[in-house]
């Protein structure tokens, strides 16, 4: 007998499965020795009151015992001799396409630019230890795309996008802990995601896909408005369709499709900081508990929005237990993203907080950038957003005395538009150096984000601290292009056979969206080829 069940108990009633057996036996008067498994299909943490709770729907299996995999398996044959369709980044999107293109029986040949990622690990070492940032290899470039090495959240919103379920199970199919299929906020974690992606990588090729790293795409080739390959500095490769998931710090793709007047437009991001807390302090504000999570809740996570000024101001891909990371694609620049390990153990936690900024916003007074060799383009120009998100990380650098050293300020320093005269420690490995922030950054953001956290503040007693950091700058939220592709066919709206794809194409948002949109694609290059 296989039974179905919502049940609200304590933590320390969740804490594993022999637990959760212990209290549903007891709840429901069954032989705890009939039990023969539980599955957790759904947990999730109510904190809203003094008394925490975990919300559960578990499967009980009474007298019968559970199958063996908890994630169902999809099937991939060889399509070593099969139709061929290049796939441009080796990022989520690129990867889940891949995967989608063998379903199909369609033969991959992914070409990523940066390092496989192993390999990668030395050069984004290398940031924090000598200040240097490998153009081609970096927290941004290489294999499993920009979420391989800042946290491997796999929340989406995006819920009617696609099969979000199926996603989740070919990350399990692919060496993912099975919890990542009950839990509200999944995450894999930056110390476990890149065996899975090599395991992906792995199937493709015993597949019959090939993958090429350290491949630069330079040019898409055309024939009458069709594609018909790619060029790479490696050479051409010639096939039919091409997806073009080459993620959102790609800015020489977006400026190679401007030059060769393929159509694009500008985008809207977010811009702003990471703010960094103490775990101890988010936990205790969270659970309301002085002690903080105790012996059996996780490090605490939040989130906080509010409208300032007619603008959306949120935190944004919160890391519990994490740290804080150079994220530069080049030597010249300075921004910071953030990542967490599998078991949110870290004395910090960390959070983009960020300002909506609109494409026609760039105009306004307070959001004018002067830096050493900005980039110029026009008001109109469909690289505008990209060129003001340039000019920020440059400016930063700045700032940053020209190294991958982050400027940084104490939140309630920043609020009240102090100087902070020394810093708390911090997670940031290439180090930090007090600056006047809310001096230097623009007026449209740090305004909003001084009036933000006031609200939240408010909201949260105890989070607007000066054992709070401000690291700066957060500017790779989303990507600043959009390629226009057709709603329903997801080809270019001009060219045949040309799929831009998950978030550097603008139609994706994360790890778990960018590989729906990978899977998406992959499903309308068999239908163009099927045509």
């Amino acid at each position: 007998m296989i039974n179905e069940y919502q049940i609200r108990v304590e933590p320390h009633n969740a804490v594993n499965e022999q637990a959760i057996k212990r209290y549903i036996a007891q709840a429901k008067g069954f032989d705890a020795r009939t039990i023969k498994g539980i599955r957790v299909l759904r947990r999730s943490i109510d904190a809203r009151q003094r008394t925490i709770y975990v919300n559960l729907t578990i499967r009980v299996f009474i007298n019968e015992e559970p199958p063996a995999n908890e994630y169902v398996s999809r099937e991939y044959g060889n399509v070593e001799n099969q139709r061929k369709v290049i796939v441009v980044g080796a990022g989520p999107a690129g990867l889940f396409a891949a995967l989608k293109l063998i379903e199909l029986r369609l033969r991959p040949i992914v070409v990523e630019r940066g390092k496989d990622v192993r390999t990668r690990k030395l050069d984004v070492a290398a940031i924090s230890r000598e200040h240097k940032v490998n153009s081609e290899s970096n927290y941004c470039f290489g294999e499993g795309g920009a979420g391989a090495y800042s946290d491997g959240k796999l929340y989406t919103r995006s819920k009617k996008r696609g099969n979000i379920e199926g996603i989740l199970n070919v990350f399990c199919q692919h060496g993912a802990s099975t919890s990542i299929l009950s839990d509200a906020h999944p995450h894999i974690g930056t110390d476990k995601l890149p065996r899975v992606i090599e395991n992906m990588r792995k199937r493709i090729i015993e597949c019959g896909g090939e993958v090429h790293f350290e491949t630069r795409m330079e040019e898409i080739l055309l024939a009458n408005g069709k594609v018909c390959g790619i060029r790479t500095d490696k050479g051409e490769i010639a096939a039919d369709a091409v997806i073009l998931a080459t993620g959102h710090s790609a800015r020489d793709v977006y400026r190679s499709l401007h030059d060769s007047n393929i159509a694009i437009e500008a985008k809207g991001i977010a811009v702003g900081v990471r703010l960094e807390h103490p775990s101890e302090l988010i936990d205790r504000i969270q659970y309301h508990n002085p002690h903080g999570r105790g012996k059996y809740l996780p490090a605490a996570e939040y989130s906080y929005t509010a409208q300032v000024e007619e603008r959306g101001v949120y935190s944004f891909c919160m890391c519990p237990g994490g740290v804080v990371i150079p994220s530069a694609t080049a030597n010249n620049q300075l921004l910071v993203n953030g990542m967490s390990p599998s078991n949110r153990g870290g004395r910090w936690s960390n959070s983009g907080m960020v300002v909506q900024i609109n494409s026609d916003d760039l105009a306004h007074p307070d959001l004018q950038i002067d830096c050493e060799d900005c980039m110029v383009v026009a008001p109109d120009s469909p690289l505008r957003v990209m060129a003001f998100q340039e000019s920020l990380e440059r400016l930063c650098w700045v700032m940053g005395n020209r190294r991958q050293s982050a400027p940084a300020q104490r939140m309630a320093d920043f609020v009240k538009g102090k100087l902070s005269y020394d810093l708390p420690s911090s997670s940031y490995a290439p180090g930090l150096i007090s600056s006047p922030m809310h001096f230097w950054m623009p007026k449209f953001i740090s305004g909003r984000l001084r009036k933000g956290f006031e609200q939240f503040g408010r909201s949260a007693r105890g989070f607007l601290t000066n054992e709070a950091t401000l690291i700066g700058v957060e500017t790779r939220t989303s990507a600043p292009v959009r390629i226009l592709r057709n709603n329903d066919t997801l080809q270019h709206v001009e060219i045949a056979g040309l799929f831009p794809c998950g978030e550097g194409a603008g139609y994706a948002g994360g790890i778990v969206s960018a590989a729906v949109d990978g899977e998406r694609c992959a499903e309308s290059v068999a239908a163009y080829y099927n045509a």
